[in-house]
Order: C-alpha cells, then structure tokens, then sequence
C-alpha cells in the first residue's frame, strides 16, 4: 500500500478513548472495555479530541464523584458538538459505579451522554453503542448471565496484571456504597481464573494481583465441585510456568482464616504485602460503621500473620470523622497505627455517601476537628512509611523489572514489599527478576544498583 493511502488508513481508523477512576477493580473494568471495542475495531488512543467513543469508567467512593463526572461531561459536550461541526460523530459513555448510582438521571441532566452502562454489564457495551443511534440507553442491571464468559480475550499490557476473581460485597459497611453499585459476593471459578491467568503469563505478565471488592470472601468452584477459597486458588496459580509473583486486594479483616494467613509462609509466589483496611482503631466506631469486627480482633490478626511472615508490609485504610467519632476514640486510631506501625496506609476525612445508613445520621464531627485529626494520622503514618522505606538501605531485594526508568539507562520496578525501585540497566532486563541492593531512599521510591555492579564497585 503506497505511503499516503497507509495514512489514510491510519487517520480513518475509529478511536476509542477509555479514562478511568478510583480502584483497580475499576482499572481491571476499563481495561477490558478496551478489549471489548478493540474488537469492535477501535483503535485505544490517549488524545480524547480524536476519539469516536469516549467512555468515563467512574468511582463513586470519593466525595463529590457524580459532581466531577457531570463537569467532566461538561467538557465533553463542547468537544463533541466542535467534531460534529467537522461531520465527526462521537458516543459519550458513561460507565462505573457513578453510572449505576445514578442511572437514567445522568441522561437526565447531561445530553450530551449516549449510553449509561453499570459494572455489572459493561459486556453489552458495543450492542448498547450500536443501540444509541437509535435512542440513549441506560443498563444498570445485575444480569444473570456471567459477564465474564462474553468478554473477548485479554490483551495483555505489560509485566505486571490485575485479574479479577470476585465481585460485590456482602458486609455492608455504614458508610459504603459498594454493596448497592456491584451487587452481592459472586466469585469466579478457578478454571476460568487460571485460564486467565494463563493468557496473561502467556503474554508476557509475570505478577498477577488478584482482584476483589472483597478478595479474600473469594469462594469459587475449585476442583470436583468443592468450594475453594482465596489461599486455595492460589495455590492452583503457583504452578503456572512464567508467574513470578501473586498479590491480593483488597481484603476485609473478617475473611483472613486461617489458611490465607498460612499462604504468606506456605506459598512461595505470595508476596510479603497486605493491604487490610482497619477504618478505625476504636471498637465503638467499628460497630456504628457496621464493620462486623473489634479493634483487638484486627491487632490478633496482625499478630498471626506476623507470625508466618515477620517482614510483611502492612498497609491500610482509615477514616475519621466518622459521626459521632470522639477525640477519645480517635486517640484509639492512633495509638493502633502507634502500636501496629504501617508500610503505607490512605487515610480520608469521612463524607456521606448517598443511600448509606451513615449518611442520616445528626451527629457530624466538625469539618475542622476532621482535618486536624487527619493531619495529625498522616502525620504519624508518613513518618512510618519513611521509616519502612529507609530500612531497606544497605540490603539487597528482588525487583521485578516492569518498565524503562526516569532517566536514559534506567529501569524501574518493584521489590516484594511493593517499593518502586530504580536502577542502571538495560531495557532487556523487563519481565525479570534482578537483585538489586538499595543504596538510596526519596521521597517516592528507592534507588539501587545491580548486585554484581554494587559489589564491584565495593
């Protein structure tokens, strides 16, 4: 084909332009509605003015999330009657957790919006595409088919992978919306997980994390019919030829039995990280969040996993501010932190979500008391995330290389603990793993160099 018609080609290519928010389950999503319209022929692209579809993949965990959709639409608006000037025609889709909140009142209050499609059936996204020449459409319902079976397949976009192995959650925390925009606990069998799992190593993914609302509530069918839990379906991974390396998120304190505890020792492929959300640190405020465990269950659990695996990295979430939280009972999140001591934690002032029990109720800590409390856990678990980081100097760590680094000559990937790290090494170095001995601690990551360079600079 003659150069000027191969650009052409290029320039006649439909577009789609996927932007996506909050979690790695809504990162899991977006990536596979990218598989979806790659199949339909689009082309992804990183520039939204050349796009033919646009979809916003949105997060409703964070204050305010429908409010920064609708002016995200807002600018799409004018982007997309400039290309109908142009003769282009563009479809706005809204997806994720906002769009199942909100439904039919985004159509509602954003005309320029073409389709309206939940999490829970973003699998109909090119028949609802094709459908929105006709009319704007809204799918927010919970199926009964498996949305998984009528994905295409994986594309696999780098060394490291989230795959997602359950849905939903059944706990109904306070102050979460997550029960009323995914839906109940529905796990993923461990044929069709490993088969996933498999497609990815097979292109290349040597760390896989698996995925949940709720992780570790993970009961699928295993082998034979049996139920299999969280540390089960790993051990079904950790013979794949190729996987390096397993993690899990994010996790809820009263699904860590014993035999995922006994995985951080057991399983030679999980790695020494957990992510375990506490919210709080004082049992008053656990039980009017709804969180179905005390303070002093959640140090025992600390307790035991540290027992199997003493160097694990511990990490968190906090809310304060939570209604009718106490400076008593906030001194209680402190002196947990104080007592635990975190690898990395996020921590938020606690603002109402709509239609959660939480959000009726009278007894609002202060905007001013929030803040300064905040400040004041930040604070301390900044200082602790430092201290974790600056231990790690003088010792010699096994870095997964994932990606070419900030600077000619560089790459950068990530120690067991999920530190970034950067060194001097070539390029053919991604996908494997390296020892590297840590020389320097930043801000943001840790600087090294390759074993055998550290010792013959020695």
């Amino acid at each position: 084909m003659p150069h000027g018609q191969d650009a052409l080609k290029q320039d006649t290519l439909k577009k789609a332009f996927v932007k996506s928010y909050g979690c790695q389950m809504n990162a899991y999503d977006a990536g596979r509605m990218a598989d979806l319209l790659a199949a339909e022929g689009y082309a992804a692209t990183e520039v939204v003015e050349e796009a033919d579809v646009v979809v916003l993949n949105t997060c409703h965990i964070r204050e305010k999330a429908a409010d920064k959709v609708f002016s995200e639409v807002g600018r799409l608006r004018v982007l997309k009657a400039e290309r109908a000037e142009r003769g282009q025609d563009t479809r706005i889709v809204v997806a994720g957790c906002v769009a199942q909140a909100e439904g039919r009142e985004i159509l509602a209050r954003t005309p320029a919006v073409d389709v309206v499609v939940g999490p829970q059936s973003y699998h109909r996204l090119p028949e609802l595409l094709a459908e929105s020449h006709r009319r704007r459409v809204v799918d927010t319902e919970f199926p009964i088919e498996d949305k998984f079976s009528r994905l295409p397949a994986r594309r696999t976009r780098g060394v490291t992978g989230f795959l997602t192995i359950q849905e939903g959650c059944d706990k109904f925390c306070a102050f979460c919306v997550v029960p009323y925009t995914r839906g109940a606990e529905v796990s993923r069998s461990v044929a069709a997980i490993r088969a996933e799992a498999e497609a990815l190593v097979a292109g290349g993914v040597r760390e896989i994390t698996l995925i949940g609302q709720n992780v570790n509530a993970y009961h699928g069918e295993g082998v034979g019919g049996a139920t299999a839990t969280l540390a089960g379906l790993m051990r079904a991974l950790a013979d794949l030829p190729g996987l390096k390396r397993l993690r899990y998120m994010t996790s809820h304190p009263n699904d860590m039995g014993d035999d995922l505890i006994a995985a951080h020792g057991d399983n030679p492929l999980v790695m020494p990280y957990l992510h375990l959300p506490v919210q709080s640190g004082s049992t008053r405020v656990l039980q009017a969040m709804n969180r179905k465990h005390t303070a002093d269950d959640y140090r025992r659990i600390i307790e035991r996993v540290r027992t199997v695996r003493p160097d694990i990295a511990l990490s968190s979430d906090f809310i304060v501010g939570f209604p009718g939280e106490t400076d008593a009972e906030f001194e209680e999140t402190m002196r947990l932190v104080a007592d635990l001591t975190f690898a990395s934690a996020f921590s938020f002032k606690y603002s109402p979500r709509p239609g959660t029990p939480a959000a009726d109720r009278t007894d609002a800590v202060p905007e001013s008391v929030m803040s300064e409390r905040l400040s004041r856990l930040q604070a301390l678990l900044d200082a602790q995330r430092h201290a974790f980081n600056a231990a790690t100097v003088g010792s010699t760590v096994e870095v997964l290389v994932e990606k070419a680094g900030r600077h000619p000559g560089q790459v950068a990937g990530k120690t067991p603990h999920l530190l970034m790290v950067q060194f001097d090494a070539p390029t053919s170095t991604i996908g494997t793993l390296q020892s590297v001995r840590i020389v320097r601690c930043g801000s943001n990551s840790l600087f090294g160099a390759l074993e055998t360079d550290a010792a013959a600079a020695a």
